[in-house]
């Protein structure tokens, strides 16, 4: 099992901000034929991509060239139930990646086009956020 996470981070912790507005880069394919494209705004935990990727690598039976186009490396803290106010933030407990409309998630080469489909469909039943399907125009 390989979750996606930082080496080394600048900051052990940051802020939760807010995400807003529409995705800049990352919006066209550059690599594969096909490709799987967020529609929502939503953290993405680095569980659900490898959940996501595994389901497409099963479905491709090692067949074609996947790429992931995100990288969680926002940590998320957690401080435990019961645990009286003060004393600080929590520790990091997991890594998202926040993830915007129009921002491709994963692209697909050396496959059809209806085994795309099919792989890229059952990825996004394991994503939090709606999903479309594009390929190279």
């Amino acid at each position: 099992m390989s979750i996606l996470m930082p080496k080394k981070v600048k900051h052990r912790k940051w802020h939760r901000g807010h995400s807003k507005g529409v995705e800049t880069r990352a919006t066209e394919l550059n690599f594969g034929s096909f490709g799987l494209k967020s529609m929502d705004t939503k953290w993405i935990t680095a569980r659900q991509i490898e959940a996501a990727r595994r389901v497409i690598i099963r479905y491709l039976k090692k067949g074609g060239k996947l790429w992931i186009r995100i990288f969680p490396d926002k940590p998320v803290t957690f401080k435990g139930n019961e645990v009286p106010m003060g004393g600080g933030k929590g520790g990091v407990d997991h890594y998202v990646y926040p993830i915007k409309p129009g921002r491709i998630i994963f692209e697909l080469d050396g496959v059809k086009e209806e085994i795309a489909r099919e792989a890229f469909k059952m990825a996004g039943g394991k994503l939090p956020i709606k999903t479309k399907f594009i390929k190279k125009a």
